[in-house]
């Protein structure tokens, strides 16, 4: 029999949901607890989910011995400090996007795991998706040849009332910036999967519609380490919003990647030879949330939990690891850092 793994929940939030329904779709995982710094929002998620135990302080669900695991999904800039707790308890992470805010936070999340023996992971759902997988593995593989520029659009909306509906939203403190850093990390671990690593950036960022602390709009040029460029523009001004866009463009073609599946796939035999359009099948939209933040598809995270149940029971690394869920975190620290300063920044940056 497989050995079944206990899920505690530590914050019962717009993304635990997610997160339980992966739970409960994959065969030897368990919710088995939850908690909250609001008493009521755990009670009422225990209410929807089997009445299962639940608590205020994550310290004493941490203490039960059902609890081999926990998902974290608590405000960006809580999730190092739960992670190591959770770690000194013994208990597998599998933690929300991004990590957490800041470098020396993700860095001490990483050291905790690894000192106590535990798994680590994160969620970036869209490199579940097999467009996605089918889109990295033809530019990995060379199929465009050499790689000219890998640009990524997400020009998103949220209300005036999204910011009000929890203190914690667009403040540096607790969100550790706005458009890119809770909205636009899902694209840009997803450009950085498929093109690589990043050398250098240049942005500009501000908030120019909402009243909040963070950027609502940002646009940025990248140079990677293989000598493309690459355009990131990330908003949650745009209104009514537009799907994400992924174009990617080489000396023998281009694929245009979108939310909805792939869009364009135009490749030459060389780099001699104007490249022409494949036809391509109709594909299931999996990705949503251009508006409105509960309007994603769980999919993603099914995938993802049950693959972090298997990392757990056969003692390997999960899909998003660590060390690659640190890099969009340090990109996207470096477009903040350039558009503060108004200079070129090269990476890695300095933790």
């Amino acid at each position: 029999m497989a050995d079944r793994i206990g899920f505690g929940m530590i914050g019962c939030g717009v993304i635990a949901p997610f997160h339980a329904k992966g739970i409960e779709e994959t065969p030897d995982a368990e919710l088995v607890a939850a908690c909250d710094a609001n008493e009521d929002a755990a009670k009422k998620f225990s209410a929807e989910h089997n009445n299962i135990p639940y608590y205020a302080d994550p310290n004493e669900m941490l203490r039960r011995d059902d609890v081999r695991a926990v998902c974290i999904c608590t405000p960006s800039g809580m999730h190092s400090e739960q992670a190591v707790a959770a770690a000194r308890a013994k208990k597998h992470v599998l933690c929300e996007k991004p990590l957490d805010i800041t470098l020396p936070k993700i860095d001490r999340m990483i050291a905790a795991c690894k000192e106590e023996g535990v798994k680590l992971g994160g969620i970036f759902q869209r490199r579940t998706y097999p467009a996605s997988i089918q889109v990295r593995d033809a530019v990995r593989g060379g199929l465009l040849g050499k790689m000219v520029l890998g640009d990524i659009y997400q020009k998103f909306y949220r209300s005036p009332e999204y910011y009000l509906s929890g203190a914690w939203r667009g403040t540096w403190e607790m969100d550790g910036g706005g458009a890119l850093m809770n909205q636009g990390v899902h694209g840009i671990d997803l450009l950085l999967w498929i093109m690589g690593d990043v050398k250098s950036v240049v942005a500009k960022a501000d908030h120019l519609v909402r009243h909040i602390e963070v950027e609502d709009t940002v646009a940025a040029i990248v140079t990677f380490e293989s000598g493309s460029f690459g355009v990131i523009e990330g908003a949650t001004s745009c209104n009514p919003g537009e799907p994400a866009r992924f174009e990617l463009h080489g000396e023998k073609g281009t694929i245009i990647l979108t939310d909805a599946g792939i869009r364009r796939w135009a490749v030459s035999k060389d780099d001699k030879h104007l490249a022409e359009d494949d036809e391509i099948a109709p594909q299931e939209e999996r990705v949503h949330g251009v508006s409105d933040p509960k309007a994603i598809s769980t999919e993603g995270h099914i995938a993802l939990i049950r693959d972090f149940v298997e990392a757990i029971q056969n003692d390997r690394k999960p899909m998003v690891s660590p060390q690659s869920a640190r890099k969009p975190v340090e990109l996207i620290l470096a477009i903040y850092e350039s558009a503060r300063t108004g200079r070129e920044v090269t990476l890695p940056l300095s933790s």
